[in-house]
């Protein structure tokens, strides 16, 4: 089980998406723009909600990355280390045959004249000579190339794994510095009003609902049976989620493994439009796919929304403009 994030990480991925609020006004300065009344607190805070999400995605696709370029990496230098290692066996076996000495005389081409009986005996030994060194020198060229391939993997992985760690350096950075932002966040979820509040806060309809039978109905099953639980930045559950971590547990719970973040799970299965929608079908929201729900019908979604909303059913139109509805089993 993969471990919660911690309290502060939390806060820090909502912080970061005031780096992107504050990043738009004039000079780059944060200005706090109180709302005139609840509808505007309650857009305020599900804007904010919004980027963070956006922000927590982009955040775990990088330590995706990240983890894939170090991988290569481990692969070029274990690649590297043996093909030295047999370099090193081959460079001694070759001085091991230069040195040898047949019949107490160095196996070269005096001692061959010097040791030969015949004319014939010569050639024969200078035969085998050429043929020796033909060998290794092949072998020797096959292994440089071999080490030198080996060289440029290795070069091209750490680049690679450099550009992801300055990416989720970025990303740190960001929510660090959004860290001053996060206030103006929490008050805009205060000043909604008590109907509101409560409405965010609601389960919503934790009824029994019949799933179809197969792989879809089983991950539709599980998703449904998450209902009221937290949502929480980058958790993988079982007792919190973000949004494409219990997708992700839904269809791996029906023995189906999907990638992780909502971005990467708009470009799996097979495509369908918004009026052949059926169970189980993953409907990925905004332009930048970075919210994701699975529908339970053709009008009813569940969903882990945002900080402070449990995963609730909601209306499928309602919960933001579709991207894509992506049919993970198409049998």
């Amino acid at each position: 089980m993969v471990s919660q994030p911690s309290r502060h990480t939390v806060r820090g991925a909502l912080l970061a998406t005031a780096v992107v609020v504050a990043s738009s006004l004039p000079g780059g300065q944060a200005v706090a723009q109180p709302p005139a009344n609840a509808s505007d607190a309650l857009k305020q805070y599900n804007d904010l909600s919004h980027e963070a999400e956006k922000l927590n995605d982009e955040h775990l696709k990088a330590q995706e990355d990240l983890k894939a370029k170090q991988g290569e990496l481990d692969k070029a230098n274990g690649d590297l280390n043996v093909a030295k290692q047999a370099e090193e066996a081959l460079r001694g076996h070759v001085d091991l045959l230069t040195e040898a000495s047949f019949e107490g005389a160095r196996f070269n081409q005096l001692s061959a004249l010097l040791v030969s009986e015949s004319q014939q005996d010569f050639l024969n030994r200078m035969s085998a000579l050429g043929v020796l060194a033909s060998d290794n020198a092949e072998a020797m060229a096959k292994l440089q190339a071999a080490v030198d391939k080996a060289n440029e993997a290795s070069g091209k992985a750490k680049e690679a794994t450099d550009a992801a760690q300055k990416l989720l350096a970025e990303i740190d950075d960001k929510k660090k510095k959004l860290d001053g932002q996060i206030t103006e966040a929490r008050n805009a979820y205060n000043r909604l009003s008590g109907s509101d509040q409560a409405a965010l806060k609601s389960n919503g309809d934790m009824s029994k609902i019949l799933v179809p039978p197969g792989t879809a109905g089983k991950a539709l099953e599980f998703a449904l049976a998450q209902r009221g639980d937290p949502y929480v930045y980058g958790a993988n559950g079982p007792d919190a989620w973000d949004c494409s971590s219990l997708t992700q547990k839904s269809y791996a719970s029906a023995g189906i493994s999907i990638p992780r973040t909502s971005q990467a799970q708009a470009g799996i299965g097979v495509a369908v439009s918004r009026g052949n929608v059926k169970a189980g079908d993953l409907i990925i929201y905004y332009s930048s796919q970075t919210h994701v729900a699975m529908a339970i019908d053709g009008t009813r979604a569940v969903h882990a929304s945002t900080e402070g909303q449990p995963v609730k059913i909601a209306d499928i139109d309602s919960i933001g403009p579709i991207s894509t509805i992506r049919r993970i089993d198409n049998s």
